[in-house]
């Protein structure tokens, strides 16, 4: 147990069940730090994407730590305006160079642009074959977009990353993905810290001698939800990671379970700006 913990995909590859995010962190000093400390209190799982602007970064950091590259799982993604069937193998090359590494882990599509999300899905696919990706799949899809998606697809994804957290509770798309084998991995486990003071979170944490953002993110590990907590401290990644040494009872579950609203913090897939 810990963060050695893994999460099979369909496809038979494990993927680390706590990972850290770096949206957000800024590229040089910053995502090398947050990296490097993270590697070295035991991760070894990270995703970033294109869009984050910080791939270089977090390749130098992986590099210079020391530990064997089949090691650490790193995820990255193609966006918006880098999709397309050509596009995206650009994108993914692009990808690559920055990283500094000769194959992805997961490499993901970061949005379903409207009419390019079949073309970018057959790069993917081709990349996946190639070997150059162990594991490929999609992030913000809805039901209605995986459906489509699976019509015309040869692969079917690994991994669907959403905004998911107890206010956000994506109960129809997560069972869609489990109906279909599909992994799902949460982006903004904690919300954002937006709810921590919420007190059925509050209660449970002092219940079980732990912080409200444990209580969030063992729930998830629950859940079967691979979690990427975003954080730059040290202090906090640790704490992001200690969520293996206590349990959550089948109440407390359905009590965090009753905090959905519907609630996003981010925009919704089928109202995003694809320009």
């Amino acid at each position: 147990m810990g963060l050695n913990t893994m999460t099979k995909l369909h496809n038979g590859v494990e993927i680390p069940s706590v990972g850290l995010g770096v949206y957000k962190v800024e590229e040089g000093e910053q995502v090398y730090e947050s990296v490097k400390s993270a590697l070295e209190i035991g991760y070894r799982h990270i995703d970033t994407a294109s869009f984050y602007q910080n791939e270089e970064g977090v390749g130098r950091a992986v590099k210079d730590s020391g530990i064997p590259r089949e090691e650490i799982f790193i995820t990255t993604k193609v966006w918006n305006n880098e999709q397309g069937f050509t596009e995206t193998l650009e994108a993914f090359n692009r990808s690559l160079t920055k990283l500094g590494t000769d194959y992805i882990d997961l490499y993901l599509i970061h949005w379903p642009v409207p009419d390019k999300y079949k073309d970018t899905w057959r790069a993917l696919e081709k990349v996946y074959r190639d070997g150059k990706a162990r594991a490929i799949g999609v992030s913000n899809f809805l039901p209605h977009h995986l459906d489509d998606l699976l019509r015309d697809a040869e692969i079917k994804p690994m991994v669907n990353q959403i905004e998911h957290h107890p206010k956000l509770a994506q109960i129809e798309t997560r069972k869609f993905c489990r109906d279909q084998e599909i992994a799902v991995e949460a982006w903004s486990p904690i919300g954002k810290a937006a709810y921590l003071e919420e007190p059925i979170l509050c209660e449970l944490a002092e219940k079980h001698g732990k912080t409200a953002a444990q209580i969030i993110l063992r729930w998830h590990y629950q859940n079967g939800t691979v979690i990427i907590p975003k954080s730059t401290r040290a202090s906090r990644q640790r704490e992001n990671a200690a969520i293996f040494d206590f349990e959550l009872s089948g109440t407390d579950m359905e009590r965090i379970d009753g905090l959905d609203q519907d609630y996003r913090l981010g925009a919704h897939p089928d109202h995003f700006n694809y320009g």
